[in-house]
């Protein structure tokens, strides 16, 4: 039996694993990459596999670098299960959907520039279509209730503290007789975090494939992350700016309305208008309603006791239409403007960049992880000119960031999880992290006692 790493190998997007035993062929998310235009498309488009020859996939959760790759995996011939819980098919069918719809506007967007360049079009990833077709493979499956995706791997999610529906992925895996318990973390979670239970540890297994995204640093604590929250918005206002946050629209987005929602109720930042501008994160925020059984006890009591929904209140506008979105950019003021996507290289933050980035006393939040390569990640590292729509813009506004709001286990919580396999392990491969992480944390394991740790380039394999 092996593992060959196709994605989220030395980088952060793109996850892709694939396990194959008994002449059999498993998939472990199957997620966009993301990074330089050229070669993100070129490695989106073209497998290193087959896809007619896997016979199941199971999702961690619905973030489009875990997912967003399935339409094009069902276009190349995938016909077979795509198993995950409740929350995440209930997810992953709108995140697709919009993905594709995005990548179609997207593309519409940039092919009237080239046109007037002389340019040749280019051609979606793929479209809207292409996306719904992937939805009549979705499994659902409970967290705990083991099921068998193929021959020789009984397989069973629990929950990993990520975002809505996320899970760890527990693997029994058995060929001529051997039997070896392999564990893939999906994205870790944080302890504490608002609205989702904290993450199960992993317990037993041989091998463990777990995300190092903040390998080399721990986050603030939630308290201090909503501190430092209320602190920008306040400053803001006080310059009577606009606080303009790109966020996932899964995940991101309502942990921000949450809080905003805790802050005005107490009085902690001025009443000002809050608009959640992304249709998606609407639709998403929809699904959040949906699934209160992934809801930790805080959050519950939160809407049964005190203010009902967390979702919504008086300053708080869902805007859907096109003209909805360009009519904020008339508003006069102080607000608050979260759209997507998160590490804003596409969708409707890039107009609301484009629109507020060169005034002074507007302040653009980063409140995640960004990609290399993408406008989020040259704003958070403070580049003073930047690209968007392909026009440069200089950046007047003040970029703060915010590492505390982060839904990935620091390096503190990364230690806790690793060790929690110390007594059985053989090997643990870190994923889904960029080198400086995966190798900060590659030492701090070693002191602890976990020297058997390899970091997968893009394409190995390895025999388990």
């Amino acid at each position: 039996m092996n593992i060959t790493f196709h994605g989220a190998a030395q980088t952060v997007t793109g996850s892709r694993h694939l396990i194959s035993l008994n002449g059999h062929h498993l998939l472990l998310d199957c997620g966009l990459y993301q990074g330089r235009r050229k070669e993100t498309y070129q490695r989106n488009l073209n497998f290193p596999f087959d896809p007619t020859d896997v016979e199941a996939v199971i999702l961690s959760h619905a973030h489009i670098d875990h997912i967003g790759n399935l339409p094009n995996l069902v276009r190349q011939g995938y016909e077979s299960p795509i198993h995950a819980t409740y929350a995440t098919t209930h997810l992953t069918d709108i995140m697709l959907r919009d993905s594709g719809h995005i990548q179609e506007s997207d593309v519409e967007f940039v092919n009237k520039r080239r046109a007037r360049r002389g340019k040749p079009p280019i051609e979606p990833l793929y479209t809207k279509e292409d996306a719904k077709q992937v939805a009549q493979y979705l499994v659902r499956q409970d967290y705990k209730y083991p099921f068998e995706p193929v021959p020789g791997v009984v397989a069973t999610l629990v929950e990993a503290g990520h975002i809505l529906g996320s899970a760890g992925v527990i693997l029994e895996l058995e060929e001529h007789g051997r039997k070896v318990r392999l564990m893939f973390s999906g994205d870790i979670g944080r302890l504490d975090l608002p609205i989702l239970r904290d993450p199960v540890l992993p317990e037993d297994v041989d091998y463990l494939i777990m995300e190092c995204t903040y390998g080399d640093r721990s986050h603030d604590p939630p308290d201090q992350a909503y501190e430092a929250l209320q602190e920008v918005i306040t400053r803001t206002v006080d310059r009577e700016g606009k606080v303009i946050i790109p966020a996932f629209a899964v995940g991101r987005t309502q942990t921000l309305v949450y809080y905003l929602h805790q802050m005005i109720e107490k009085g902690d930042i001025p009443r000002i208008p809050v608009f959640v501008d992304s249709p998606l994160a609407i639709n998403v925020t929809d699904i959040f309603r949906a699934h209160p059984e992934c809801y930790d006890q805080e959050m519950l009591v939160f809407m049964q006791e005190q203010y009902g929904s967390a979702f919504g209140f008086d300053l708080l506008s869902y805007t859907r239409s096109v003209q909805e979105s360009k009519a904020i950019n008339m508003l006069d003021g102080p607000a608050v403007i979260i759209s997507a996507s998160g590490m804003a290289e596409v969708g409707r933050i890039l107009h609301h960049l484009r629109n507020n980035i060169g005034d002074s006393r507007n302040t653009i939040l980063i409140t995640s992880w960004m990609a290399p390569h993408t406008l989020g990640r040259r704003l958070s590292e403070g580049q003073k000119r930047v690209k968007i729509f392909g026009e440069k813009h200089k950046v007047r506004a003040e970029v703060a960031c915010i590492n505390g709001l982060s839904a990935h286990g620091g390096q503190d919580y990364l230690l806790t999880y690793a060790l929690a396999t110390r007594n059985r392990v053989q090997q643990i491969f870190l994923v889904h992290g960029e080198p400086r992480a995966a190798m900060a944390l590659t030492e701090k394991l070693a002191e602890v006692g976990l020297a058997q740790v390899h970091y997968p380039a893009i394409g190995d394999q390895v025999e388990i």
